[in-house]
């Protein structure tokens, strides 16, 4: 591929991403700036293009020009905000990751890339406001009602394992020292963090649950710390998370999902027990216990660089691990049986427990989702099942052993088997007939079957059948 091409595939890669790129020479005059970039700014490309960046930003200068600042000072700047209005006076909010660009050895210029967060930085302030709204009466609650949904007596488990972790939850509440918890995604940290909260003396104050990884950090920053008016466009005084959990707990999950430099600021908030609001200059003290989570070993984590090792040590006073589904396989029943009460009352059904198929393939199932793919999986089965008890192929396929006798019509006289499983199995058998009679045609097999093709495609997936066993052996 020659340089013409080269550039051509380039400007074509550079012209379909979804940021706004916006390069300068050394001199700072722009040499390539993007389409995106001109939606942003509210401009037309060819009115940048060969300008200086403050003959065509007059409201910046050599300090707030994140490109001019990288030409001085050599150095790389990331995701920062940046909040304007652009030339129809639009309200924009971007974060902006700029970088000095070299050739052998020699600046060359800098290029800077944008990503458009208006939107994302508008919901933030609705969330903002709504969770201060929500917080904002200081009327004492009843020590009876609490804050949160659940309590450690909520947690079903028949695993030593587990009830060591849970034991260990009843002391810890006792005090207001941090806890990392730590365990696969869907063991239910959040419901232990919840019955921490619930057995504390902290339970009828504010229990507040972000998940880090769901916003950006810049957006995060100012939703943990607050903001002021003017702290940058749009920003409004604002309280934040650490404001509005003071007294009580705040759980923040996904802690490795939070960028380096606000894990720093984290760390100092734990240290000092105070907050400085977005563009604030005055500190506020704040009475807050601070549970973290994430679904990896922590060493793990500070190993890959993901967490610094200062807040790992400063929020790991106490630790908690909780075991996978897998490693615990004496809770897989109990829990089942928990779930099927669960949406009995929800769904208004009543179903009675499950077949003894369908246990042994709960039992043996991998559970990489843990309890909350098995609360799930009980969900689904409660819609498929038409007796009074979830057999084995009311589950969802995933959970089928692969060594489990597929329902036949020569079984049809197992002992022991319920009326369910043995229409399930006859069922499944005739489908397949007629599918083999059909040359494996859905619409010819409804018309033997004398029912509607839409329900012989429903019952083909509900029983998994494959296309081997469409066709004529």
């Amino acid at each position: 591929m020659d340089s013409v091409e080269q550039a051509a595939w380039l400007h074509a890669l550079i012209k379909a991403v979804d940021v706004g790129v916006h390069a300068v020479d050394e001199a700072g005059m722009t040499i390539y700036y993007n389409e995106r970039a001109g939606s942003l700014d509210g401009l037309d490309p060819s009115e940048v293009r060969g300008r200086h960046v403050l003959d065509v930003f007059p409201s910046l200068t050599e300090e707030t020009s994140t490109l001019l600042r990288v030409l001085r000072s050599r150095e790389t700047i990331s995701h920062q905000r940046q909040s304007y209005r652009n030339y129809r006076g639009i309200e924009v909010h971007t974060t902006n990751t700029t970088r000095p660009v070299y050739a052998d050895d020699r600046l060359i210029g800098a290029l800077e890339v944008a990503a458009d967060i208006t939107e994302v930085q508008h919901l933030a302030q609705r969330v903002m406001d709504l969770q201060a709204a929500h917080m904002a009466p200081a009327k004492p609650r009843a020590k009876a009602q609490g804050t949160t949904a659940y309590t450690l007596e909520d947690m079903v488990t028949g695993s030593p394992a587990l009830q060591a972790v849970i034991d260990r939850a009843r002391k810890i509440a006792r005090t207001s020292s941090p806890v990392l918890v730590y365990g696969e995604t869907g063991v239910g940290k959040e419901l232990l963090v919840q019955g921490i909260h619930a057995a504390s003396p902290r339970s009828t104050a504010p229990f507040i649950a972000q998940n880090c990884a769901a916003l950006p950090g810049p957006l995060l920053e100012g939703i943990l710390f607050g903001t002021v008016k003017g702290s940058f466009t749009g920003a409004e005084t604002r309280p934040g998370l650490f404001e509005l959990a003071h007294g009580g707990t705040l759980f923040l999950d996904e802690l490795n999902s939070l960028g380096l430099d606000l894990q720093a600021k984290l760390l100092r908030v734990l240290e000092d027990g105070q907050i400085r609001r977005l563009g604030d200059q005055r500190v506020i003290p704040v009475n807050v216990r601070v549970i973290a989570a994430m679904n990896e070993e922590p060493e793990t984590v500070v190993s890959k660089g993901l967490l610094r090792e200062d807040l790992y040590y400063r929020v790991q006073v106490v630790t908690l691990h909780i075991p996978p589904l897998a490693k615990r396989p004496e809770d897989i029943l109990p829990l089942a049986h928990h779930f099927i009460r669960i949406y009995n009352d929800r769904f208004g059904l009543h179903c009675q427990g499950l077949t003894n198929r369908a246990q042994d393939a709960l039992q043996r199932a991998s559970w990489r989702g843990n309890v909350r793919e098995l609360k799930h999986a009980i969900e689904a089965a409660l819609n498929e099942a038409e007796g009074p008890l979830i057999d084995v192929y009311d589950l969802p396929a995933r959970v089928w052993p692969q060594d489990s006798p597929e329902p036949s019509a020569e079984s049809a006289d197992r002992k022991g088997e319920s009326l369910p499983e043995r229409m399930a199995r006859i069922e499944r058998a005739a489908i397949q007939e007629a599918l083999q009679q059909s040359g494996a045609s859905i619409s010819r097999a409804a018309i033997l079957l004398g029912i509607p093709r839409q329900t012989l495609q429903s019952k083909i997936k509900k029983y998994a059948l494959s296309e081997d066993e469409r066709l004529e052996p």
